[in-house]
């Protein structure tokens, strides 16, 4: 089972909450959170209530202070549990809305999407086996971005209003 513990003092102080499951708006439970700490499954926090803003992917581990999730500050308003995933992946990406323009396949983490894809930009996207993390600079850095499968058809059905990502990977038990 998945548990994900939330503190609004840094170094996991002061008053906490304790949650098992998808919560549509934290803000009943804390004020503000300044340190996590995950003891099973996979997370997605976001800055905003009903899973929206900036999106958080956490994974088992202690997060002592916002920086350490690559946070922008100390605001979570909601979250939600998603189970290990266990089969292969594979999505499709297209440098044009609409699933249409150059389309390359991957199976695998991508570090550099200009080095492996020769766009900037990744307008559409078609994931069709597990679960996958854009992050909007190389090297997996910057604003996360967690899709699950399914066909997002513009960049800002999975919460991006620039279509600019600089990596991916896959959603797996280290991912952090």
């Amino acid at each position: 089972m998945g548990k994900i513990v939330f503190y609004e003092g840094r170094n996991f102080q002061g008053r906490s909450y304790e949650c098992a499951g998808d919560c549509a708006d934290t803000f009943r439970h804390f004020s503000c959170c300044n340190s996590i700490r995950v003891m099973g499954g996979h997370w997605v926090a976001y800055e905003k209530p009903n899973y929206m803003g900036y999106q958080y992917i956490l994974s088992r581990g202690e997060y002592p202070d916002y920086h350490c999730w690559m946070g922008f500050n100390n605001c979570i308003r909601s979250c939600q549990m998603f189970p290990p995933y266990r089969g292969s992946y594979r999505m499709r990406i297209y440098n044009r809305p609409d699933m249409a323009g150059h389309m390359m396949e991957f199976t695998d983490d991508c570090p550099n999407v200009y080095d492996r894809f020769r766009y900037r930009d990744i307008f559409s996207c078609h994931i069709m086996e597990g679960y996958w993390i854009f992050y909007e600079h190389p090297n997996y850095r910057g604003r996360q971005f967690f899709l699950r499968p399914g066909e997002y058809r513009a960049c800002g059905e999975w919460g991006c209003f620039n279509p600019m990502i600089g990596s991916f990977r896959r959603m797996r038990s280290m991912v952090m």
